[in-house]
This record gives C-alpha cells, sequence and structure tokens, in this order.
C-alpha cells in the first residue's frame, strides 16, 4: 500500500444517514411511485432516441435521462448508460448558479469540471413547476454528440489539453422563460462541424426535456402538493435501506487492487490505478490513493466520473429490480488524490477518461470485490469501448461528415458460465451502429462484424470472446482510435486464464496495387484515402476457474 499523502488528496465526508425521521409509506404506493418516476426517465430516452438525426444518438442510444428532486438529488436514472450514475447530478448542481428559475428554463452544459464528463456528452438541466412558484424537481439529459468541434472530427483526439478536445460550454441557459436564446444556439452550431446535425440533436434533446417536465409536473398534481416531497424522501430513504442491507452480508475489512491503463497515448508507460476498499458497518470506503497523477493526455478521468464506476460495481451487487437514486450511494463515500488520474483538475484534456479510464476503474473495484466475493464476482470484461471516430467532405453530397462509434468485446466469464462475445460492457451501455445506416449515413463500408476467434481466456468456464471489425473508408478521412486492453490483457478469476488483447491495425494499398497491413497503437490519430481499411480486433474477457 502505497504510503498517504494527506496535502495531496481530498477526502469526501461520508454521507450522513437522514436526521428526520423516515417518511411511512404503504410499500405498494412506493413501489408503484418510483415506477412511475423511473417511467419518465424511460419516456424522455425514447423521445430522444427516436427523435433524433445522426446515427450516434438514434441507433447507438449513446444518450441518459433522470429525474431529480429540488435538491438535485437523483430520483430515477432510466437504464441507460451507467458512467452517468455520479455524474449526471454534477450537472444538476451544477445549474444551480443560474437560479432564480422561471417555467420554461433550460439550461446547458459539457464542461467537464463543471458538472460534464467529456466534452461531446452535451447536458441539458430543466426544472419542473406545477403548483409551486419554486421547482419541484428537475430533469436532465445527456447526449453524446458525434461532433463538438475540437482539434479531430469527432471530438476524441489525442489530446494534452480540454481546449484541444472541443467546444467548452459552461452551464448557460438555451431557454429563458420558453424562448430559445438565439444567441446561444449560434454559438455552439457555430463551433461545430456538422452544424445541422446538432440542430437536429439538441431539438430531440429538447423535446425529452419538455416531456420530461410534463410528465413529472403531471405526477406531482396527481399525488398533491404535500404528498410529493414525502414520497420522494421515502423513495430516497428505501434506496438507502436496500443499499446497506445488501453491504451487512459482506465482511468488514480492507481490501487492496491495482490494475492499469496501456498508456496515455503520448508516453508508453503504463498509468495505474489503485484502490483500498474498507467495508464496515458504515458502509463502503473507495480510497484511490496511489494512482497515477494526471497526465497531459485525455486519459484523466474527472471525479464524478470515477465515482459512477463505483456506483455501477454496487449497483451491479444489488437485486435486479432494486430503485436507481441517489439513496442507494448514501452509504458510500470516497478518498482522491488532487490532480490525479481519477480526479482530474484543469487544463487537461479527458475525452479518454470518460470512455477508457472510467472501465479500467471498474476493473479495480470489480477485482477488490473478487476478493470479498470469490465465488460471485466475474472475470475481467474486455476493459475497453474501443472508440473510433473519424471525418471529412463526404463526396456523395460535399457535406461534412463526423462519425463515432464503440464496439463491444468479450464479458468476463463468471461462476453461472461462461461469458458473451463481441459486447459491451461496464460502463458503455450503447449498440453498435448497423451496417446498414453506417453506410447510408457516412462514406464508409462494413467489411466484416464477427467474432474474433480463439480470444476469450479459458477456465472452468471461459470468457467471451472479442469482436472483429473492419472499417473501409470511401473517402479521405482524419481518423482517431482511442482503445485499451492492445498490452495489459483483462485479467482471469479464480484460476482462469486471462483474455487476449486487443490489436488494431491499418490496410493500405500502394500506387502499384500492393496490399499492405501495419499494427497500430491503442491510441492514435491518423489520415486514411478512399479504399484504406481500419481493422479493430477488440479484446477477448478473462475466464474464470480453473480449467478441466
Amino acid at each position: 500500500m502505497p504510503s498517504k499523502q494527506p496535502a495531496q488528496k481530498r477526502a469526501s465526508k461520508r454521507a450522513r444517514k437522514p436526521t428526520q425521521k423516515p417518511a411511512q409509506i404503504d410499500p405498494a404506493r412506493l413501489a408503484i411511485f418510483d415506477s412511475l418516476v423511473a417511467s419518465i426517465a424511460d419516456e424522455m430516452g425514447a423521445t430522444l432516441r427516436h427523435a433524433s438525426l445522426s446515427p450516434n444518438i438514434k441507433e447507438r442510444a449513446d444518450f441518459s435521462c433522470a429525474v431529480f428532486d429540488p435538491q438535485g438529488n437523483l430520483l430515477a436514472q432510466a437504464a441507460h448508460i451507467p458512467v452517468h450514475l455520479g455524474a449526471m447530478p454534477e450537472s444538476v448542481r451544477a445549474v444551480e448558479r443560474l437560479a432564480p428559475w422561471q417555467p420554461g428554463d433550460l439550461a446547458i452544459l459539457n464542461d467537464p469540471f463543471l458538472g460534464g464528463t467529456h466534452l461531446p456528452d452535451v447536458t441539458m438541466v430543466s426544472p419542473v413547476f406545477a403548483d409551486s412558484p419554486q421547482p419541484i424537481g428537475f430533469v436532465a439529459s445527456r447526449a453524446h454528440q458525434a461532433d463538438i468541434g475540437g482539434m479531430a472530427p469527432g471530438s476524441m483526439p489525442v489530446a494534452e489539453e480540454l481546449i484541444q478536445e472541443g467546444l467548452i460550454i459552461p452551464p448557460i441557459r438555451l431557454y429563458r422563460a420558453g424562448d430559445l436564446v438565439q444567441e446561444t444556439m449560434e454559438l455552439i452550431v457555430r463551433n461545430v462541424r456538422t452544424p445541422d446535425e446538432r440542430r437536429g440533436d439538441f431539438a430531440a434533446q429538447i423535446a425529452a426535456q419538455r416531456l420530461g417536465e410534463a410528465r413529472t409536473a403531471a405526477l406531482q398534481r396527481q399525488l398533491g402538493r404535500a404528498q410529493w416531497p414525502r414520497m420522494t424522501a421515502a423513495l430516497l430513504d428505501y434506496g438507502e435501506r436496500l443499499a446497506r442491507s445488501a453491504l451487512r452480508e459482506l465482511p468488514s475489512g480492507s481490501w487492496q487492487f491495482e490494475d492499469a491503463l496501456d498508456d496515455d497515448g503520448h508516453s508508453p508507460e503504463p498509468v495505474p490505478i489503485r484502490l483500498r476498499l474498507a467495508v464496515d458497518r458504515r458502509g463502503l470506503h473507495f480510497d484511490f490513493t496511489g494512482s497515477a497523477p494526471q497526465r497531459p493526455a485525455s486519459v484523466n478521468a474527472v471525479a464524478p466520473v470515477a465515482r459512477s464506476a463505483c456506483y455501477y460495481v454496487l449497483r451491479c451487487l444489488l437485486p435486479p429490480d432494486s430503485p436507481m437514486n441517489a439513496g442507494v450511494f448514501r452509504p458510500v463515500s470516497f478518498t482522491f488524490p488532487d490532480r490525479s488520474i481519477v480526479a482530474a483538475q484543469p487544463p487537461v484534456a479527458v475525452a479518454a477518461g470518460n470512455v477508457e479510464t472510467s472501465q479500467r476503474i471498474v476493473d479495480a473495484v470489480w477485482g477488490a470485490f473478487a476478493q470479498i466475493l470469490p465465488q460471485r464476482m466475474p472475470a475481467a470484461s474486455s476493459g475497453t469501448m474501443n472508440n473510433l471516430a473519424a471525418g471529412g467532405t463526404d463526396p456523395r453530397d460535399g457535406n461534412p461528415w463526423a462519425y463515432y462509434e464503440t464496439s463491444g468485446g468479450g464479458l468476463g466469464a463468471g461462476p453461472g458460465g461462461p461469458g458473451l462475445d463481441a459486447a459491451h460492457s461496464h460502463m458503455t451501455n450503447t449498440l453498435n451502429t448497423p451496417a446498414e445506416a453506417l453506410e447510408l449515413a457516412y462514406p464508409l463500408r462494413i467489411l466484416e462484424n464477427s467474432i474474433r476467434p480463439a480470444s476469450g481466456g479459458k477456465g472452468r468456464h471461459r470468457g467471451g470472446h472479442g469482436l472483429r471489425r473492419r472499417t473501409q473508408f470511401l473517402a479521405p478521412a482524419r481518423v482517431t482510435i482511442i482503445s485499451e486492453r492492445r498490452i495489459k490483457a483483462p485479467w482471469g478469476a479464480q484460476g482462469g486464464a486471462d483474455g487476449k488483447p486487443g490489436r488494431n491495425s491499418l490496410e493500405t494499398t500502394s500506387p502499384s496495387g500492393k496490399r499492405t497491413r501495419k499494427t497500430l497503437p491503442g491510441k492514435v490519430q491518423l489520415d486514411v484515402q478512399p479504399g484504406d481499411v481500419i481493422t479493430l480486433d477488440t479484446p477477448g474477457a478473462g475466464g474464470w476457474g480453473t480449467p478441466a
């Protein structure tokens, strides 16, 4: 265990239990209320997805929607993107500076150091008014925009500073009392490569916000002004009771685990993430003392992203029908080293921290719990989102285009059986863009999308195999790959073998017609020509149990 450095770490206080007596609500009514609030987030998500313009939102479903109480506590989040669990509440609290609120107000932001995660994730927050002059709560949506400006199409460059990654939007009003602040919208779309697509996706996100406001206000009116705060408080208390009940089944003690990123994209040195997990009667404490300092690279994660990773693993330990609200996370506290890879501060870049470092934090937390619950926890999954971003000018119509995709890999085998093949895991809950939709929208062709054979780790139960995805470019493009587990393999558990690391490669054709293939780094930015092919062989997952 590394020596502690009090001057260089920031410890959050343990969440205190509510001092007031928990509201006594009939359990059946509370369950119905939980379902009603969750359905609002679900309906917001359906509206956002079906009304959006970009394949990244419409096909891949790269977004989250949630409902909050007046204090910014999460009441319900739809089963969308786990990495947003601990981050969206930060966005709601970040817009408090814009109060007082009026009906029809709507705020927008993406600043990772003021409530965001990384710049492509654009968040909208709006207050809900019903029968009160003050907001009864908030609704929020976060959608990954395929481009938000910056030094490379897709806004996921191999960068060193945040300003290189795209347009930084602090918490500002997009709508004031129901009227669009036209200057705000024009400033944003003027700084992106695909303004028409952004207008379309923003319109879908705004529609989701307005629907969430209406549904939440209608639910409050149905319950009554006095009953609404009682029900929301009872729902949070119920979430806390469920979490504490599950944590009481764990033994008290302290466990350590360390994992690492392959590199930061600029230096070949690995980037360690160290965790000491303490369990006692008060709950869980995640101490990341000893993790790497933040790097002049994009692999840095802001603290809300790190918290999201920890919350996600805790949520995996709860019953499947448990509510998803702030009460569940009351028994959890953290220690983060200042200006570290898990709690970055300006001016460093953070795009890969949201998508890649979050996965490695999950692996570290997963590994600690595998020591506590060895007969319950699966092995490591692929541990990367295999990000591919590209863009240029479409020769079919002369318009700019920007494309972003994540690809699945193997899922870790567990005591119950083998891991799934070629699936998204952990902090991403998105889908692959169907080849037909992708080829219609972009000058691209999918040559192969298949399971990567023999990539899952052996064991009593085999780890899931990775994916092979070959993308051919039909026009010149600037390409960025942000990937992990190309060097350090996903680990096996309880005697199972590690999964096979991933591999990136580029196939080109010389003027004489000769085809060549070269291996690419895990994090790289390059220019491609028509006919070039990028291949992503994604990692397999770890096996579980000693092979028979």
